[in-house]
């Protein structure tokens, strides 16, 4: 009777932790990278060849769109704020932020920067007023622009107050989330490439995750207050290899530790379920995390470049190349 009491409980263990990743829908022509989702039901992704698309009924059906007079350009980031409103971010020079308050009919430009270098790589929003933009360094100083108008209008930082970028170090346009709100105020950012590192206000903290190569490095960040964070990254061109592909802190940066059980290949975003549940994806699939990030399962080889949970609910999607876009089911 024990045995089978003990084989049960461990069925329903199994079951009760058990993720599925359900396709909803999927555009074979592009690459998403920007994904934002507002509500269970409310969710925009952004991608190659000026797409956007809009979902309001929690994924059955989309809106797919063209922006008009941005057909080859790349929205890297999205970042909505409900049904009609939402900000799309272009990547090369020249840079680019839109917004649209129709949901999607029109756009406005709210940003431009023709400067020679200029890569924007991703948005970040405390609420629905203030936000941040950051981007690859220009004359070696990371570009770090805010608004404080829900994206109207967007000042860049003073010259002097730049964070100064070492060589061969920038950020990558990956998932719109090496740039996440550290509390009220303020935001932390990652950086990769031949260095990557750790911003938190004035400090820059070296960060125990492969660099040293252009596709090396930090991809993504997540927060879950202000003193746990969890980084992922890894090679882009060697996306099946674990080796310091993750990092966590429970001490804001002041230590990390190296998951014993690493994601299962490189990494592009990273986000917190709960406290102890994380999901991250790549490339080359998808992992959970069950306890703070210590252990990682692999739930999906499938690849995806971005995931995201509902702002105000409890819905995660995910979205990657081949336009495909997915929800977690986490049981």
């Amino acid at each position: 009777m024990n045995k089978i009491l003990m084989v049960l409980l461990l069925f329903l263990s199994i079951t009760a932790s058990a993720q599925t990743i359900q396709l909803l829908d999927s555009n074979t022509t592009i690459s998403i990278r920007g994904l934002s989702v507002v509500s269970d039901n409310i969710l925009w992704a952004s991608g190659s060849k000026g797409t956007v698309a809009r979902s309001l009924d929690g994924g059955k059906t989309f809106r797919w769109m063209i922006v008009k007079g941005f057909e080859k350009r790349d929205f890297r980031d999205v970042e909505a704020f409900d049904a009609n409103t939402a900000i799309i971010m272009t990547v090369d020079t020249p840079a680019i932020i839109l917004k649209t308050n129709d949901g999607g009919t029109t756009w406005r430009k709210v940003f431009e920067d023709k400067r020679t270098g200029m890569f924007l790589d991703a948005m970040e929003f405390w609420n629905n007023s203030s936000g941040i933009v950051v981007g690859d360094p220009i004359n070696n100083k990371l570009f770090i622009a805010r608004t404080f108008d829900g994206g109207e209008t967007w000042r860049g930082l003073p010259e002097a107050n730049y964070p100064e970028a070492a060589e061969g170090e920038a950020m990558f346009a990956s998932s719109g989330t090496n740039v996440v709100k550290l509390n009220k105020q303020e935001a932390v950012f990652v950086t990769g490439g031949k260095k990557s590192r750790l911003f938190i206000r004035d400090l820059k903290i070296d960060l125990p995750i492969v660099q040293g190569k252009d596709f090396t490095g930090a991809n993504s960040i997540a927060v879950y207050d202000e003193k746990n964070m969890v980084i992922v990254g890894g090679d882009f061109t060697k996306d099946t290899s674990r080796y310091m592909n993750c990092v966590l802190t429970k001490n804001k940066g002041q230590s990390f530790i190296i998951p014993a059980t690493p994601p299962f290949g490189y990494r592009s975003c990273v986000i917190y379920i709960s406290k102890n549940k994380l999901i991250t994806c790549g490339t080359t699939g998808v992992d959970v995390s069950e306890d703070g990030g210590n252990n990682w399962r692999n739930v999906s080889a499938s690849g995806f470049h971005v995931v995201q949970k509902a702002k105000n609910g409890k819905a995660v999607f995910l979205a990657g190349s081949r336009g495909r876009i997915a929800k977690l089911i986490w049981q």
